[in-house]
């Protein structure tokens, strides 16, 4: 009998899973296993939308009359070592083929206990992500620094996305500069309200398991408004593209107070569980522009994250698969600070953007990277500490993309694989994009006192103690210069401010 494996992540029926299938012989294999949400804790959002999506997937495939053997969690079964045992034991499995799995460890895990038991298993390419087997390994020997931009542009290229005969849409490859709008102090126009995903039978068992066996696991549920099926996934995408697209692009980079969607797709968990395919995400981006709907810079703007970055990150994942967790250019140390699992700070941005991770397990790229990436990375978090914040919190988490995002780019723990720099910056930044700092009760502009922002402070600090990696790099010497440019007592005070928040920050501000 053949055995195929299908991870919580491969949700699709364009795999090459179903390709060549004989009902007689093939079985197909689901399990749901408990160290995939205690090992990193995991956001209860997010352990419920993997399974109750995993659930719906398996039903479908009764409704084919496939064989499947599927595992819950509550059969007891901690990890896919554990219960591929079990399945050996139970059958008589000849053959064994997988989808290239999303997490480099599970890969190892499973080509262990296979070994273990004198079986092979077939790797099968992973025909959900738009590059070739190959192709950016290919791409990557022909240059010097993989940097994303050249690599997005190979793919419009090569695929014809975006092009206009043989040159980019608008005469250039990249609006960026177009996407970095603020909002008046008025805030956001009225957005349209998100689809309603009734929890049916499945997600609700789901629910009550996680609620009775997981209870000590971050987050919340009755919260809980995530596509877990294809249907939902669709309807998703077409929601976003009829109603947040056309502004996405001017205020993709903005945040505001209490809004935690805004424009934004909520599209990422449906890709990564392969509800949706990002060929037909772009393509239905793509005929919004064509057709007037949607304008130039938006339409680039979230092209350029699917088929520029998503496919970027994967990339350099597999590149670096056997060192990215060994990486800390830094000699980055401090623990992870226990606010970011309670949203419990008064530093307003903060506070914002930690209770909507773990309300609904989802923040945007900004939140992501200028406020709790940003602020890890001036506290000297170790980069194993908040990558596991990070892959257990988020409901899109793969460590395919979650990985190079968070010790890449985010904490430059790789030292420059990802991103040409570390991405620090004060407090005005955050003042600048959003509402935050006025609900706060820290001043941005201040760097040193009671009432300065810690993000100021720190960020000054962090170019005091790594002025040799700022000084030399092009696009943040002029900070080191400005830090210079400082008198030895600002220099000083800034210094005491900072070391006494590494000592009393992750205690109630108000009771300084």
């Amino acid at each position: 009998m053949r055995l195929n494996i299908i991870l919580g992540d491969q949700l699709n029926w364009n795999s090459l899973l179903w390709q060549d299938v004989d009902k007689a012989t093939d079985i197909f294999w689901m399990a749901e296993v408990a160290q995939a949400s205690l090992q990193p804790a995991s956001n209860k959002n997010r352990t419920v939308i993997f399974l109750s999506a995993m659930r719906h997937f398996a039903k479908e495939i009764e409704k084919k009359a496939f064989d499947v053997i599927y595992y819950r969690i509550t059969d007891g079964f901690n990890s896919f070592s554990e219960v591929l045992t079990h399945t050996f034991h139970q059958h008589d499995i000849t053959e064994i083929r997988c989808v290239l799995p999303g997490d480099y460890l599970v890969m190892q895990e499973i080509e262990h206990v296979v070994k273990q038991h004198r079986l092979k298993i077939d790797w099968l390419e992973d025909k959900h992500f738009i590059a070739k087997r190959g192709e950016f390994g290919q791409w990557l020997k022909q240059r010097k620094k993989p940097t994303m931009e050249y690599w997005y542009r190979h793919l419009r290229e090569s695929r014809h996305i975006l092009m206009e005969q043989d040159k980019p849409a608008g005469g250039q490859w990249n609006f960026d500069k177009s996407n970095r709008q603020s909002f008046s102090k008025h805030g956001p126009d009225p957005i349209k309200e998100n689809p309603n995903y009734s929890v049916d039978d499945i997600t609700q068992d789901v629910i009550d398991i996680v609620e009775k066996h997981f209870s000590q696991l971050p987050g919340k549920l009755d919260t809980f408004n995530w596509p877990v099926t294809r249907r939902q996934a669709l309807i998703q995408l077409r929601h976003f593209i009829d109603h947040y697209l056309p502004s996405f692009g001017d205020y993709q980079d903005a945040m505001w107070t209490d809004q935690p969607f805004l424009y934004h797709a909520r599209l990422s968990s449906s890709l990564n569980l392969k509800l949706l395919d990002p060929l037909e995400v772009i393509a239905a981006a793509e005929e919004a522009y064509q057709k007037n709907k949607a304008p130039l810079n938006a339409v680039e703007g979230f092209i350029r994250q699917i088929l520029g970055w998503r496919e970027y990150v994967r990339g350099l994942y597999w590149a670096y698969r056997k060192d990215w967790l060994q990486f800390n250019a830094l000699n980055a140390k401090r623990d992870l600070p226990a606010f970011y699992w309670t949203a419990d700070t008064d530093m307003h941005c903060l506070h914002q953007a930690l209770k909507q991770v773990i309300d609904y397990g989802y923040g945007h790229h900004i939140q992501r990277l200028m406020v709790t990436g940003l602020f890890a990375l001036l506290w000297q978090v170790d980069p194993k500490h908040i990558h596991q914040w990070y892959l257990g919190m988020y409901v899109d988490a793969v460590s395919w993309v979650e990985v190079p995002n968070t010790l890449g780019m985010s904490q430059y723990a790789d030292g420059g694989i990802v991103g040409s720099k570390p991405y620090i910056a004060s407090g005005a930044y955050i003042n600048r994009m959003s509402n935050y700092c006025q609900h706060c009760p820290f001043d941005p502009k201040q760097a040193s006192g009671d009432k300065a922002c810690p993000f100021t402070t720190l960020y000054w600090y962090f170019i005091d103690q790594h002025n040799d990696l700022i000084s030399h790099n092009p696009r943040l010497a002029m900070q080191a210069k400005n830090w210079e440019k400082k008198s030895h007592t600002e220099q000083h005070v800034i210094r005491e401010r900072a070391t006494w928040l590494f000592q009393h920050i992750d205690k109630k501000h108000k009771d300084t």
